[in-house]
């Protein structure tokens, strides 16, 4: 991630991920109503709420799988959809967003992160291989690279995916929900791997419903219920009465 992601960090005025006013409904329903958020390389950013919050609306928007009816998503101050197809932006989706059954290596599904850097010819090249390889050993996956990817675990499958947006250079990394159905040991391990990426000048935006992991996780995080009710440290967003607005729990005592 040296490469780009420094680049990018050297313009420290340009939100990584800059949203403003962005307005999304599923027919009569609201999914969002006039978020923004503003993400800044080099740091990693919790995104909380409960399920129908529009977590998943919002990676979705930023990735140009839905239309927002207003609003506007800015990746490194320019137009995200020419940001996706240079590989500048890495999704980690749900798992149930995917196909486990489809016959993909680990390797293969890594190799997909490097579509962006191909030729003309769509054929890796030995430092497409070179990154793919880099990003499997990172990630604890490099003895498993030729399996196919329904067979491993939850947090493997996960750290697969986290390895596809390593191998592509992503400056911008959504992670949906990544430890959803994962051990404490993957969990520990997509953890520290995100505060390297973020270290290394990445935006990292992870949704997550572990609040008690979420000072360790993040630098900052979103409360979000449709639109954005608290956008500030860990700390910030898990007072009892932020909580409250939005899940009507208390982070130490449980439902209130």
């Amino acid at each position: 991630m040296t490469g780009p992601a420094a680049a990018a960090r050297a313009d420290a005025t340009t939100p990584a991920l800059d949203v403003r006013g962005l307005h999304v409904r599923y027919g009569d329903v609201t999914a969002l109503d006039g978020v923004h958020l503003a993400l800044a390389h080099g740091r990693v950013c919790g995104l909380v709420g409960v399920n129908g919050s529009g977590k998943s609306t919002l990676f979705k928007s930023v990735m140009g799988v839905v239309r927002p009816d207003a609003g506007t998503v800015r990746v490194d101050g320019g137009d995200p959809a020419d940001a996706r197809r240079r590989g500048a932006v890495g999704y980690v989706p749900q798992s149930e967003d995917v196909d486990w059954s489809f016959p993909l290596a680990v390797r293969d599904v890594v190799m997909t992160g490097r579509y962006g850097h191909l030729g003309f010819t769509r054929r890796p090249r030995r430092a497409d291989h070179a990154a793919v390889d880099d990003a499997l050993a990172r990630v604890g996956l490099a003895d498993l690279a030729d399996r196919q990817i329904g067979r491993l675990s939850g947090g493997q499958r996960k750290r697969a995916f986290v390895a596809r947006g390593i191998a592509q250079g992503a400056t911008v990394l959504l992670l949906d929900e990544p430890f959803a159905g994962v051990d404490k040991a993957s969990e520990a391990m997509i953890t520290r791997l995100l505060r390297e990426l973020a270290a290394d000048g990445a935006a990292v935006l992870v949704s997550t419903h572990d609040l008690a992991a979420l000072p360790a996780l993040a630098d900052e995080a979103v409360l979000l219920h449709r639109h954005v009710l608290v956008h500030g440290t860990p700390q910030d967003v898990l007072r009892p009465e932020n909580l409250a607005r939005a899940f009507g729990l208390d982070p130490l005592g449980g439902a209130r």
